[in-house]
């Protein structure tokens, strides 16, 4: 069973490949080094897609412009299951971001799109919605270099990269089923406190310095609006917690005081 992996060399796209390679599949990366243009008219996607069963779709951009994520999800959306139709592709999933209907961030303007665009395409599909990663406090860090780092205060119920992985390539084995249930890690957690807890892992001396998001936007954020809904159905949840995964990432000393 061969299976495309749309953005197959970012974070969540290289543990894809490998826990698709774990579970006897052959995976399919779709990405410039493998000769397939996503954006530029899906230039190489017929031939790579060529005997394909299912689609993981991964795929990322780095922005906060809500006009430039709707661009990007449209059109790699839109090429990936159009070329996905031509090829007789049978399952196309697509991981997606809790709370996105009810945080107002310019780049989950462009997940909803993405998510619209898969939902009214020609192939059977499946959304997951996972909660951020472990991963995100450090990139929130790494964004701006210096002496300050700015994090906005947002509470989240981080999940690892990994079992997201894990989990797309199950729901890509088995059949469709439209909107999945919300995946999310074993602990909600405040991304400041996340961010100092990795700045102390990594023995790095920085101010730390709290925002909120104005209006609404900053309410959610602060709140519920990026956990999974109370009172919803119980969706799968990650067994790693953020302090595992530091001792995972950085050692022993990661965890003390955290």
């Amino acid at each position: 069973m061969r299976i495309a992996v749309a953005g197959g060399t970012g974070l969540v796209g290289r543990y894809v490949v490998e826990e698709l390679a774990a579970a006897g599949r052959e995976p399919v990366v779709l990405s410039r080094s493998r000769g397939v243009d996503l954006l530029a008219g899906g230039a190489g996607l017929d031939a790579a897609l060529d005997g394909v069963d299912a689609v993981i779709d991964v795929s990322n951009v780095t922005t906060t412009s809500a006009k430039k994520a709707v661009a990007f999800f449209d059109t790699v959306g839109r090429h990936l299951l159009d070329a996905g139709a031509r090829a007789g592709v049978r399952h196309h999933v697509v991981l997606s971001i809790v709370g996105i209907d009810r945080v107002g961030l310019g780049y989950y303007r462009g997940k909803l799109r993405q998510e619209a665009v898969v939902e009214n395409g020609p192939l059977p599909w499946t959304v997951l919605r996972a909660t951020q990663f472990h991963e995100f406090a450090a990139q929130t860090l790494d964004r701006v270099p210096g002496p300050v780092a700015v994090v906005p205060r947002m509470r989240t119920q981080p999940v690892a990269a990994r079992e997201v992985a894990r989990h797309l390539v199950e729901l890509a084995l088995a059949p469709a089923r439209g909107m999945a249930p919300d995946l999310a890690g074993p602990r909600v957690e405040q991304l400041v406190d996340m961010v100092r807890r990795l700045l102390r892992a990594r023995r790095e001396r920085r101010l730390v310095l709290p925002v909120r998001m104005p209006g609404a936007t900053g309410a959610a954020m602060t709140g519920d609006g990026q956990l999974p809904l109370p009172g919803g159905p119980l969706g799968p949840r990650g067994s790693q917690t953020f302090d595992e995964w530091l001792l995972q990432q950085v050692g022993p000393h990661s965890v003390q005081g955290g």
